[in-house]
């Protein structure tokens, strides 16, 4: 069965923030991301410029220091990134992280890993968020790390 979709990308800005635009590739996750989630009959999810440059900063990180974790070399973990970050308020906090290499759609095809996973499913389908944006890095090697960071102000 077909479905027609009609997606919007909602850009949530806070106080003091900068509007950060998605590439291609965190766009498609995030437009397919928001898909799954209204198949399953959730609202659509904002996307949150300050929670992008978190979750870059994750990816690149990963490629450069050569791990694949949520948790850094040094140990910081998603709460400390957020911190880091300065995203100090909020009620829920949650990340789905990906690699990939070789894939046409680099995007849609982590989503569709992540939905046969049952934790980031549950991440993707959880009711309690209210926003997202994926950050991605691609290595020199053509390598695709993405950060899926889920959050509510």
């Amino acid at each position: 069965m077909w479905y027609g979709l009609i997606l919007a990308l909602v850009i949530f800005i806070t106080p003091g923030s900068t509007l950060v635009e998605p590439n291609d590739i965190e766009k498609r996750a995030f437009e397919q991301t928001n898909a799954v989630r209204l198949r399953h009959g959730l609202p659509a999810l904002s996307w949150d410029s300050d929670v992008c440059l978190m979750s870059r900063t994750h990816s690149e990180s990963m490629a450069r220091l050569n791990f694949f974790s949520h948790v850094t070399p040094n140990g910081r973990r998603l709460r400390d990134r957020a911190r880091a970050a300065g995203i100090l308020r909020y009620s829920v906090l949650a990340e789905n992280i990906a690699y990939n290499q070789g894939y046409d759609d680099p995007g849609a095809f982590a989503v569709e890993r992540w939905m046969s996973s049952p934790k980031h499913r549950d991440n993707i389908l959880s009711k309690e968020f209210r926003a997202m944006a994926i950050g991605t890095y691609v290595g020199p090697d053509g390598s695709v790390y993405l950060t899926q960071t889920f959050i509510t102000r």
